[in-house]
């Protein structure tokens, strides 16, 4: 009875998700036909636009969207300033720095403020670390600078269901990491040393971004998440407060008098409603559906 109701709900939920699909995603499609068909040359106006606004938002797994943003941002003669709203728990290093590097590039030729909206940590931090100016939403988490390599060992499982490896390797650190045993000393070793390196690799960066003390570091940078005002108090951020705040300090800092903030294109306000309606979608039916 119980694995019948448990069934029964998974079924409920597939069968939710499935219905959204198909009320949802075939509206947003024939949206997105809709302006190629009638968005002509003719249609489009002039941008005077001298502000603009870039999203980093969720995990960070490649930078290639971001870094095409940045770059129009830095060709552009017209944009005096960049808002760089910030919602990403951190990921990858790689592509973390390669943002930090590209937004400091832009920093010296027009100003940047970027604002925390909910999360601003380990590499989404590191990748706004170089801002001329950071605010955060009081509600906000910052910091988490710190470095993780973590793995799983299966060795006990795999044995008992009968699951064995084949390795031909050269190196001695080539199985390093491996979640099929018990990592050697040797290998953690050598693991330690990598992340040692990556971690004073990120605390040398967020030290000469944010020009903080090295003799206080473990006060910043001992992978401690800090919310808006005790991250203010550490200094990593400047200031406490909401987006119009921080549009208000580029505006000023960028010494614009007649500010025009440049509009997202339909197709890019299209797929983030999209985005938007999905996640809220799925989060209702995450919370809503139970499986007795």
């Amino acid at each position: 009875m119980e694995e019948q109701k448990q069934k029964a709900g998974l079924f409920t939920f597939i069968k939710n998700i499935l219905g959204f699909i198909q009320n949802h995603f075939k509206a947003m499609i024939f949206l997105l036909i809709c302006y190629l068909v009638f968005a002509t040359p003719s249609n489009t106006k002039v941008d005077n636009a001298n502000l603009v606004r870039i999203d980093l938002k969720g995990t960070i797994f490649e930078s290639n969207a971001i870094l095409e943003s940045i770059n129009q941002a830095l060709q552009n003669s017209n944009i005096k300033g960049v808002l760089l709203v910030v919602d990403s728990p951190g990921g990858a290093v790689a592509p973390s720095l390669e943002i930090s590097m590209a937004i400091k590039r832009l920093t010296e030729k027009k100003p940047v403020v970027a604002y925390a909206a909910g999360t601003m940590a380990s590499g989404s931090y590191y990748a706004s670390a170089n801002a001329n100016y950071i605010i955060a939403n009081p509600g906000s988490m910052i910091g988490s600078i710190g470095v993780i390599i973590q793995s799983p060992n299966i060795e006990e499982l795999a044995k008992k269901i009968g699951i064995s490896e084949q390795v031909v390797s050269a190196g001695d650190f080539k199985e390093a990491g491996t979640i099929m045993r018990k990592w050697t000393k040797e290998e953690k070793d050598s693991l330690q040393e990598l992340v040692d390196d990556i971690y004073n690799l990120f605390v040398d960066d967020i030290i000469q971004a944010r020009g903080l003390e090295r003799e206080k570091v473990n006060e910043f940078a001992n992978a401690r998440v800090f919310i808006a005002a005790k991250a203010k108090t550490a200094g990593l951020i400047d200031e406490v407060g909401s987006i119009e705040d921080a549009k208000d300090a580029l505006i000023r800092i960028a010494n614009i008098q007649n500010p025009e903030w440049k509009e997202p294109d339909l197709i890019d306000k299209l797929s983030k409603k999209l985005a938007s309606q999905v996640k809220s979608e799925i989060g209702s039916l995450l919370f809503g559906a139970k499986a007795y």
